[in-house]
């Protein structure tokens, strides 16, 4: 879910969505229960407020086991909170791994109005994502974490795993960030093209109007709008709305989660949009020494894959891989969850087992280090 979300439903559509989920008095997430309906040892389902980097930020943990490796999940966005969409395609994920779903500064549940407006920008959000690791590894007695950006998270992921090789067991990007600015001429491109060959004189007219990038946060919006229209964010079955409603389905989100989003959308994408569309880390950041793996949907206009699989390319790491979702656009967690989680589990097992997660480690608070 990102930029243009809310704005892609109807009003009505929103109103009765609205209505639908207005029973719902509160959120929480359901603990993990046998088939008995005990408990299940060592399994966390817990949401909590942490402050990270001097602002209240939402975080979610939720696994069968505390053992398994924790892999924090970074949204995209800006702005667009994803976690009840993982929680509704992808909690299969929750049986192999600790699952940490962060909602990033200025973000749904993590939206304040007071959030100072210069601390809205990529460098703080990489030292909230440090901040975030730390809890992780603390809390969880974790020596590194697995780190799986969509979008806008993609670029402050691997920016971490480039700087912080000795927390990330894995670095994992989904719809890519590599160039912003040829990226975004990309999508322009592909939005006008598909407009011409299908006659549609609106889409024309509402191009012409913004021009070709550099455009600002509203421009840019328009310029999604039509990209989204034309299959470019969604290869075939899903759609904005749908997402949102599927959201709503989640004991994690109610309707006060879609006002936040809008708000939160709003204010994260007018304070960062400038910065994150000129960020290019195609040519600045090749080498890496963590392992580098791509989920790419071959459809992705939005964030053009042809632009991330020529990054990926030109990257050197101790072990990367790309795979392709021949049936996904900008969203194969949402599009093919059932291929995206056994891609995941399947891809990264290897990694897991040669990697030192928690293997006899304890958290000393008083001393504020790990003893092996």
């Amino acid at each position: 879910m990102d930029g243009n979300t809310v704005r892609g439903l109807s009003t009505g559509g929103v109103i009765v969505m609205c209505l639908l989920s207005s029973a719902a008095c509160g959120i929480h997430t359901a603990p993990f229960r046998d088939e008995s309906g005990r408990l299940i040892p060592g399994s966390v389902a817990t949401m909590t407020d942490v402050a990270i980097g001097g602002v209240k930020q939402r975080l979610w943990f939720r696994g069968v086991s505390t053992a398994n490796p924790a892999v924090i999940l970074l949204h995209g966005g800006p702005g667009a909170s994803e976690a009840a969409l993982f929680r509704h395609f992808n909690s299969d994920l929750e049986r192999h791994f600790l699952m940490v779903y962060w909602e990033q500064r200025g973000t749904g549940r993590s939206y304040r109005s007071d959030i100072p407006p210069e601390s809205m920008t990529i460098e703080q959000f990489v030292r909230d994502l440090d901040d975030v690791v730390e809890v992780v590894r603390r809390r969880y007695a974790k020596r590194q974490v697995l780190l799986l950006g969509h979008s806008w998270g993609s670029a402050i992921g691997i920016l971490y795993a480039g700087r912080h090789p000795e927390k990330v067991a894995a670095y994992i990007g989904v719809g890519q960030v590599a160039d912003m600015s040829e990226g975004e001429c990309v999508s322009y491109e592909f939005a006008r093209r598909e407009a011409s060959r299908r006659r549609n004189q609106g889409a024309l007219n509402a191009l012409e109007r913004i021009g070709p990038p550099p455009h600002t946060a509203d421009e840019m919006l328009v310029s999604r709008k039509w990209v989204e229209r034309f299959g470019g964010a969604f290869h075939r079955r899903l759609s904005t709305g749908k997402l949102i409603w599927a959201a709503l389905q989640t004991d994690e989100a109610n309707v006060v989660d879609l006002i936040k989003f809008g708000q939160g959308n709003h204010f994260s994408l007018r304070h960062l949009w400038s910065e994150f569309r000129e960020l290019d880390v195609d040519d600045t950041l090749t080498t890496f020494d963590t392992p580098i793996i791509f989920l790419l949907g071959r459809y992705d206009r939005e964030v053009p894959s042809i632009l991330a699989a020529r990054y990926f390319e030109r990257i050197h790491a101790p072990y990367k891989r790309l795979v392709w979702f021949e049936e996904s656009a900008h969203n194969p967690p949402f599009e093919e969850p059932d291929l995206f989680n056994q891609t995941l589990v399947d891809l990264l097992a290897p990694l897991v087992e040669s990697g030192s997660w928690s293997r006899g480690l304890h958290y000393d608070q008083r001393d504020d280090h790990y003893i092996p």
